[in-house]
């Protein structure tokens, strides 16, 4: 199976190395550096605002520190990527709070599988951009 030749203004090498950067700050960022305050508190009905300022002030900082080495002229995405990072958090804690979604519920990890797949795509999209204006 063979999919058609399609041109691309994007150049891939940097996309993939976009693509690479913004994962590892993801990892980062949403693994290594949230905890369990963090974790569960920005997903309950009450008192979520600060775990989740939080948790997303550090997707910034670690955000603005690559993105300061590596292209200082793009510091602006870290911005882009924060607005996104802590409205698709908010509308998961929503849901989670809202239909009691504890790691027993059916369709908890359906419900982080998407929050992951939206934070993947906010970098794919970044990445298409920096890619695109370097």
């Amino acid at each position: 199976m063979s999919f058609p030749s399609m041109s691309s203004s994007v150049p891939v090498g940097l996309l993939i190395g976009w693509m690479l950067l913004l994962t590892a700050k993801h990892i980062i960022a949403d693994f290594v550096l949230q905890n369990a305050w963090m974790a569960y508190g920005k997903d309950q009905k009450t008192g979520w605002a600060l775990p989740l300022l939080v948790h997303c002030l550090i997707h910034l900082a670690v955000a603005m520190v690559l993105l300061l080495i590596v292209a200082p002229r793009f510091w602006f995405v870290a911005l882009i990527d924060f607005v996104i990072h802590i409205t698709v958090d908010r509308a998961k804690g929503l849901c989670s709070s809202s239909f009691g979604m504890t790691p027993e519920h059916p369709w908890f990890w359906t419900l982080i599988g998407v929050d992951q797949a939206l934070h993947h795509l906010t970098g794919f999209g970044l990445s298409i951009f920096m890619a695109a204006n370097a």
